[in-house]
């Protein structure tokens, strides 16, 4: 299994912010999408950063004007990027080991979704289930 399968299920929609936007434009979008994560992109819609919910948490911790922060002062610069072919095994593995929850998916130069390790466990639990019911269809014949 690979993110194409996670996207072809879930949907490859992204929702994206610029750098220049505010923290509290970034929390409309996450209320209004239901997510807990952006992807920043420049002019040309390359990613630049990312920003989630518990970011701007943290950031509210040292800065009690954080709504009016653009997105760019509590972003993270360093977006590790994902592929479509990308096995789901190795994806978790590096997120987990970067500690990271979402990461966006690149192809041909945009940005094409988002996974995140929520998905990864469902996409894993899905593949689990369709093996047990292989397996018992196996065992009852």
């Amino acid at each position: 299994m690979n993110i194409e399968n996670v996207l072809t299920s879930k949907g490859g929609g992204v929702v994206t912010i610029r750098p220049d936007q505010t923290v509290k434009e970034a929390l409309e979008l996450f209320a209004k999408h239901n997510i807990g994560a952006l992807v920043a992109v420049d002019d040309a819609h390359r990613p630049v950063g990312m920003i989630t919910e518990r970011g701007i948490l943290r950031s509210a911790l040292t800065n009690d004007h954080v709504l009016a922060e653009t997105v760019a002062a509590v972003m993270t610069r360093n977006v590790i990027i994902g592929h479509p072919s990308d096995d789901l095994m190795s994806v978790a593995h590096t997120m987990t080991e970067k500690r990271i929850r979402h990461l966006p998916v690149m192809h041909h130069g945009k940005v094409v979704g988002i996974v995140s390790l929520g998905d990864l466990v469902k996409a894993q639990r899905d593949h689990y289930e369709g093996q047990v019911v292989t397996l018992e269809t196996q065992l009852s014949d």
